[in-house]
């Protein structure tokens, strides 16, 4: 592996069948992983010791890289350490706990800080539900746009509606939403209250999983049924930007 090389490596964000090749390599033969939790990191590169013989033909590894957290608690104080090991000769993996990294996760000041400083980054292609569950929506997306998670509260979430009212009515640009299951339906209210009940949308959850759910329906309905149906997991939402959204079939 090359030396003062920092690796950004796409997880499974469920099926561990969908991580590549190259990041299985890269992961085993890099000299530090940076992780957001170092017990989940753990775990599946423990999953991943059986690939191992797919990708290294001769001296397979008997153990994975150590493993530094780093998250959005302490980000800003491993810096320093990170920095310093990659100036040093090192080459480091940087991965979320699922997914590509630094969408809607940890590692952008990383990143900025390593190219900053000449360090050479490459960032690996892979897993991201935001491209899985966009094809999955059935609406045009010749452009799209993501906005990651709503803010929580006060003025940033009320402008937060507005901006994603003028992307979908007005510059009819399909729009890619994540929201967590406690605010899953604070979030259908106000997109109904923003958008109109009518709006046609796509709600996922449990990506490439073995309980995947996907759901194409209007806010008014996609609210009923979360109001029955207690919400579980992380939801990707993908809001059609259609004038006039294709029937549900």
């Amino acid at each position: 592996m090359s030396p003062s090389v920092l690796h950004l490596v796409p997880t499974p964000i469920g099926n561990l069948k969908d991580v590549t090749l190259r990041a299985i390599e890269v992961l085993f033969s890099v000299d530090l992983i940076v992780c957001e939790d170092t017990r989940r990191t753990g775990l599946l590169l423990l999953s991943l010791k059986p690939y191992l013989k797919l990708v290294f033909k001769e001296n397979e590894p008997l153990n994975h890289p150590p493993l530094l957290s780093c998250n959005d608690f302490n980000e800003t104080q491993r810096l320093p350490q990170i920095i310093d090991f990659l100036q040093n000769g090192k080459s480091a993996a940087l991965v979320s706990d699922a997914g590509t990294p630094l969408i809607s996760d940890p590692g952008f000041k990383l990143v900025r800080e390593a190219i900053k400083n000449n360090i050479k980054v490459e960032s690996l292609p892979g897993p991201s539900s935001v491209i899985t569950a966009l094809p999955l929506s059935g609406f045009p997306l010749n452009e799209f746009l993501f906005l990651g998670y709503p803010p929580n509260k006060g003025s940033k979430r009320s402008n937060f509606f507005e901006q994603l009212k003028r992307f979908v009515a007005n510059d009819k640009l399909t729009t890619i939403i994540f929201e967590s299951p406690h605010r899953l339906l604070k979030t259908l209210s106000e997109l109904q209250e923003t958008l109109g009940e009518k709006q046609l949308l796509m709600i996922a959850r449990e990506l490439t999983k073995l309980h995947e759910e996907v759901r194409r329906e209007t806010i008014e309905d996609a609210t009923k049924h979360y109001s029955i149906n207690k919400p579980r997991g992380e939801f990707t939402i993908v809001i059609s930007g259609e004038v006039a959204p294709v029937p549900l079939c």
